[in-house]
């Protein structure tokens, strides 16, 4: 059998919807960007996201942290196998969308920084303070905006 059908088929089902979510929606949320902008996208995600998610997260619930784990580990993997390329904002996008709809608060944060003459920026998704889907600590190397990101 086909290796990756074969990793597919042996997670666990609630990892395999979360990749199949994360597949469909990391190239909507590309087209997205790319059409009408950051703003507009960010808008239209968080309509479709449970006003009272805040209020149902515990950081001390072993299930949340596993389940913010996993969640993450998903969008990386989908945007891994999936058509194109996805950038890091799109898959921050993506993770912060699928955490709202599971009922966990999560910050959209964006940084920059500039490198010899080359300005670069980074996105990446917090929850109480720790980024989510930066296992290698990238984003310590941007200077992030005091600020995450506010829906309009």
């Amino acid at each position: 059998m086909w290796e990756p059908l074969r990793r597919f088929r042996a997670l666990e089902p609630s990892a395999r919807g979360l990749f199949l979510r994360a597949a469909v929606l990391l190239p909507f949320i590309s087209l997205s960007l790319r059409l009408r902008g950051f703003r507009a996208t960010q808008s239209s995600l968080q309509k479709r996201i449970d006003s009272g998610a805040s209020s149902r997260y515990d950081p001390s619930d072993p299930a949340k942290v596993a389940g913010m784990a996993l969640t993450a580990r998903m969008v990386r993997s989908a945007a891994y196998r999936g058509l194109g390329t996805a950038t890091c904002l799109e898959k921050s996008l993506a993770l912060w969308w699928l955490l709202g709809r599971r009922g966990i608060a999560s910050n959209l944060r964006i940084g920059t920084r500039k490198t010899g003459k080359k300005f670069e920026a980074h996105a990446w998704v917090e929850c109480d303070g720790r980024a989510l889907n930066e296992p290698e600590e990238l984003h310590k190397h941007y200077a992030a905006f005091d600020e995450a990101f506010p829906v309009p």
